[in-house]
């Protein structure tokens, strides 16, 4: 398994030893930028974006390799109200929710606006495809590299990443769910023929129609999480995450 630390020191927090990088929805837009053209004049290897929940943090404190992927990746944004609530109550807050879903949009317009190719992987069969009729509706003149369900089966990553090679993608955007996407793209970085790939989660589903996002007020008071419970109840046990997160944060503070 390959990780390279930031390029750059950013400014960061831990949460429970999990670093999350105090960034905006725009400079993360920026950063991938800077990443791609990072890649154009030379470097070599790929570049790893992680979107963290209270999820993901929990899950990296039972999973070394996990914890070591998000905190070596070249970004890590605050993706969960629960993120930016303990980085507040750790004295360094961040500036906002940065979400795949929502920064996938954002980012579709990047690579319209400057010629980068957009490769979607992951999802149900046909879901990917989908979405990118709908990225190419909200960024008109985006290159879709192309678009693949596959598995992150290790057996299959060969086979995909020569999918890839081949489609000349700038970026990858991987929907395998977490921690799957997060450690495919880890395991498979050196060899990834794209300059950033980044996690998203269920953003192919959400721009397909396939699934339903909570309204916009709920999102913006941390309610995402009980609007998907009710829609899908067999989530609960994932969601025993939150409480346990919450009591951890209170209880130990800084990892």
């Amino acid at each position: 398994m390959v990780g390279t630390a930031p390029s750059h020191a950013l400014d960061s927090v831990y949460v429970l030893g999990v670093r999350v990088d105090r960034q905006t929805r725009l400079q993360t837009i920026e950063r991938i930028d800077q990443l791609i053209l990072n890649r154009r004049a030379g470097q070599n290897q790929c570049q790893q974006v992680v979107t963290v929940n209270p999820e993901f943090v929990m899950m990296a404190q039972r999973d070394a390799t996990f914890r070591m992927c998000i905190n070596q990746a070249a970004l890590v944004v605050p993706d969960g109200m629960g993120i930016v609530w303990a980085t507040y109550l750790l004295g360094k807050p961040t500036p906002e929710r940065v979400t795949g879903t929502d920064t996938l949009p954002e980012l579709a317009r990047l690579c319209a606006d400057k010629g980068y190719r957009l490769y979607l992987l992951g999802a149900a069969p046909g879901v990917a495809e989908i979405a990118a009729e709908r990225l190419r509706e909200l960024a008109p003149g985006l290159q879709i590299a192309g678009t693949y369900a596959g598995s992150p089966d290790v057996a299959e990553e060969e086979a995909i990443i020569e999918r890839i090679r081949a489609a000349q993608a700038d970026v990858l955007c991987v929907a395998y769910g977490a921690p799957a996407q997060e450690l495919w793209i880890y395991r498979n970085q050196a060899r990834l023929p794209v300059a950033v790939a980044i996690g998203v989660g269920g953003a192919f589903d959400f721009l397909s129609g396939r699934q339903k996002r909570a309204p916009k007020l709920m999102r913006r008071i941390g309610l995402e999480w009980l609007f998907r419970l009710y829609r899908e109840p067999r989530r609960w046990r994932r969601m025993l995450a939150l409480p346990q997160f919450a009591i951890k944060v209170l209880l130990r503070g800084r990892g």
